[in-house]
């Protein structure tokens, strides 16, 4: 058992500091101001989820719940 929360402890670290440079180098959503003025009609802005921003975002999204999957099961195992 106790192998087991040491496997997973490294694991949520790794997770921990993966979120955090991914989502250090997402772009500030300022940056989408763009469209007002119509630049939003891009060939990226048409296309967002193939783009690196979109690979970003989806990642961030699956780290995030693998984070809060591992930091409950941390929790619930921590008798």
């Amino acid at each position: 058992m106790a192998v087991l929360k040491m496997v997973l402890m490294v694991i949520f670290i790794i997770i921990s500091i993966g979120l955090t440079v991914i989502v250090l180098m997402q772009e500030g959503k300022s940056a989408g101001l763009g469209a007002i003025s119509g630049a939003a009609d891009t060939y990226w802005g048409k296309n967002k989820g193939r783009s690196m921003e979109g690979i970003l975002v989806k990642l961030t999204r699956a780290l995030v719940i693998l984070f809060l999957v591992i930091a409950a099961v941390l929790n619930i195992g921590s008798f």
